[in-house]
This record gives structure tokens, C-alpha cells and sequence, in this order.
């Protein structure tokens, strides 16, 4: 059974159904060991209602479909792996990428200035007469360094960041983050304005501090 129905041109999505596809995809890519935790669910439902774009049950979540997602919790606790199996229940013109921080960070080291412009002013899609923001998720938001291009020092990120707020105002560009940082890490990593931004661009999922590992 497929777990989602169209009717009237509007998707219909099935909540257990979709979280059985979750499960299967999850354990194809991460092992049979791969399963969703019962006290992860309130999260599960949270990202369920934003993705499948739901908004009564988004509103119910306290979710904002306007805005993007920054999950903050402990090392191992899933927020990577719940980004990335959520897009398995969408279609296909709504999924989006996940980017490693720590990756960007390192084109720049090759590429230079020219990179806070590839993940923010060029992420469209451009066709004659239109141009369609393109979603990514800055994985792992802190674990990169400033790395220095022809010894110029950049924080990157905080750029990106600052960038692709100012085309989420004007262009409706959605940004997802996840991190391991707290609010106050954040502020000194990036600094107070870019934890402001992130905070009106995006709805803040935290995690217990305590949620187990689950990559043991």
C-alpha cells in the first residue's frame, strides 16, 4: 500500500505508512539494526507535519511552514538521519540537499569568495521568466573551521548564513541546519547576529541532552 493518496490534485499522506517506508529506508542505509525510537516520536511527528507541509498540523506542532528547520542535539542522537529519511516520503521536486559544513569550509580553502555565493545568491533554479529557491541543509553547523584562503580568514558559514537570510526574506529561500551547538555556542562561534537570523529564519527542534547515541 502506497503511503500516500492523491485526490483533487492534493497529497494525502498516511502517518503510519510513512513511517514504515522511513523505518525500511533506514535500515538499507544504515543497517537492520536501524529502527525509530518511541521517544523520539514527538520530533518524528514535528518533521512529519512541517515536511509533508500540513499546515493545521503544522500549526499544531508549532511549526512555521514559511520558515526552515535548525535541529540542535547530542552527538549520534539522529538529527542527520531523521533530514535525511524524511525526504524519502516526498516527492520528488521537494527534496532537498544535505551539505556538510565541514565541506563547504573546504571549498572555500579551494575556490574562495566565490563560495558563499554558490550556496546562497546562485541557489536558484532558473528558467525564462521564473526562478525557484532551492533548499539545502548546512549538516553539522560548527564542526567546520575557518579555514583561510590565500591567507584571508573567513568564517564561512556565518556568511552563507547571512546571505541566504537576506534571500529568505526577499525570495522565500528556505535554509535547514543541524547542529551540535547550543544557543550560546552559536552566538560565539557566528556571533549574535547570525544567531538571530537563524532564529527568525528557522523553527528551533532541540533534542534532549540526554537522547541516547544511537550510532553505539
Amino acid at each position: 500500500m502506497n503511503h500516500y493518496q492523491i485526490h483533487n490534485n492534493t497529497i494525502y499522506y498516511d502517518f503510519q505508512l510513512s513511517l514504515d517506508l522511513i523505518t525500511r529506508k533506514g535500515k538499507t542505509i544504515y543497517g537492520p539494526h536501524f529502527k525509530l525510537y518511541d521517544e523520539d516520536m514527538p520530533i518524528i511527528k514535528k518533521l512529519f507535519a512541517y515536511f509533508i507541509q500540513d499546515e493545521e498540523l503544522s500549526l499544531q506542532h508549532g511549526m512555521n511552514l514559511r520558515k526552515g528547520i535548525l535541529m540542535i542535539g547530542p552527538v549520534g542522537c539522529g538529527k542527520t538521519a531523521l533530514m535525511k529519511l524524511m525526504q524519502t516520503i516526498l516527492q520528488q521536486h521537494q527534496r532537498f540537499v544535505l551539505k556538510a559544513c565541514r565541506d563547504i569550509s573546504f571549498e572555500f580553502q579551494k575556490d574562495g569568495y566565490d563560495v558563499i555565493h554558490r550556496y546562497s545568491k546562485r541557489s536558484f533554479t532558473i528558467v525564462p521568466g521564473s526562478k525557484t529557491p532551492k533548499t539545502i541543509c548546512l549538516d553539522d553547523l560548527g564542526a567546520e573551521s575557518n579555514i583561510k584562503h590565500f591567507g584571508s580568514e573567513c568564517n564561512v558559514l556565518a556568511e552563507v548564513i547571512l546571505s541566504r537570510y537576506d534571500l529568505f526574506i526577499s525570495d522565500k529561500l528556505i535554509t535547514h541546519a543541524t547542529t551540535n551547538l547550543n544557543a550560546k555556542d552559536i552566538e560565539k562561534l557566528y556571533g549574535q547576529r547570525v544567531r538571530s537570523r537563524l532564529r527568525e529564519m528557522m523553527n528551533v527542534i532541540i533534542w534532549h541532552e540526554i537522547s541516547i547515541d544511537k550510532r553505539k
